[in-house]
Formats: structure tokens, sequence, C-alpha cells
């Protein structure tokens, strides 16, 4: 059972990191600096004070960051490769005493997997939001991904479940717009 919650855990801060890389970062070692998640034992460096002051250093640059519009979009794909890399790490740290070969491979495929759906999701978000706007609307769509982003690690910190179930809920939402923008070109070349 404690590796089911870990790795709910990990999905959960995974997805958050696919919205914003520090945030979820700076949420578990708070989280287990306080001895809220079990972090594995080579993983015991992100509770850490430093950790904690880099991770939050980092998480408000990001944040100030992203509301910049011409600045989010080099953000977005500079920081894919970094979410993907943060996401498994999440996952991996989450785990606690696991064969290396089972824990880098379910933090690899879940954690990074979900980071990096996450992410390219969001990006499709805000360019989708920035042609018609010409970026003017980029602030309010990432003041409402770092909201997410705080939720999401929040929930996956005292919730883990609950964060799954809305991972899924993102995930379906995301594979049905896919479908409707796949059927809509189709009918549009036909």
């Amino acid at each position: 059972m404690e590796h089911l919650i870990g790795i709910l855990v990990g999905i959960g801060l995974s997805a958050a990191s696919g919205m914003r890389v520090f945030v979820p970062l700076l949420g578990l070692s708070l989280a287990g600096h306080y001895r809220l998640v079990p972090l594995g034992e080579e993983f015991l460096w992100l509770a850490s004070w430093q950790a904690m002051l880099v991770f939050g250093v980092a998480s408000l640059v990001e944040v100030g960051a992203y509301l910049i519009p011409w600045l989010d979009h080099l953000l977005d794909i500079a920081l894919g490769p970094a979410a993907a890399i943060a996401g498994t790490l999440l996952t991996a740290s989450t785990l606690g005493d696991t064969s290396p070969l089972m824990q880098w491979s379910l933090a690899l495929i879940a954690g990074g997997g979900t980071a990096s759906a996450v992410h390219m999701g969001t990006a499709a978000v805000r360019a989708t939001v920035s042609l018609p706007t010409a970026g003017l609307a980029n602030p309010l769509v990432s003041i409402g991904e770092g909201f997410a982003a705080v939720l999401m690690t929040v929930l996956s910190v005292f919730l883990p479940i609950l964060a799954f179930l809305l991972v899924l809920m993102l995930g379906a939402l995301l594979a049905a717009v896919w479908v409707l923008r796949a059927r809509r070109r189709k009918d549009a070349s036909a």
C-alpha cells in the first residue's frame, strides 16, 4: 500500500511539474522536511533547508517569468525537458525502498510521461489563447496554471488519491479535445 500511495503522490506532483517545474519540487521539499511525505534515502537532500531555499527562489522566478507574454513561449520550449526530468525525480523520490529498476522505470514512464503530457497540454492552451489575443491573455493563463500547480501539489501531498483522479480526468479531457480536433480537421478537408 505504501508503494501505491507513493506512486499516486509522485504522479500528482509530476502533473504539477508539467504546469510549473519548481512549485512541486518546493512542495515536496517542504513535505519531506516536515515528514508529511516519506522520501527514499537517496532523496533526503530534497528535505534540506538549502533545497527549500533554492526551490523557493526558483519557483518565484518561474512564476514571475511566465507573466511576461513573449517570455512564456520561450519558457514553454526551454522547460519542456526540465518538466520531464522533474516529474521523473518527483516520482522516483516518493517510491521509497524499491528496486532501482522498478523505481526508475516507474518514475520515467509515470512521472516523466505525466509531466510531459501536462506540459504539452498547457503549452497548447497558451498557444491557442495567444494567437487571437496577441498574447494579452497569457498572464491570465499563467496565473491559472500557477494556481493549478499549487493546488495539485497540495492535493498530491494531502489527498493523493484525489490528485490522481484529477490527473485521470485531465487526461480524459485532453484526449477528448484531441479527438474532436482531429474529427474537425477531417471534416474540413473532406
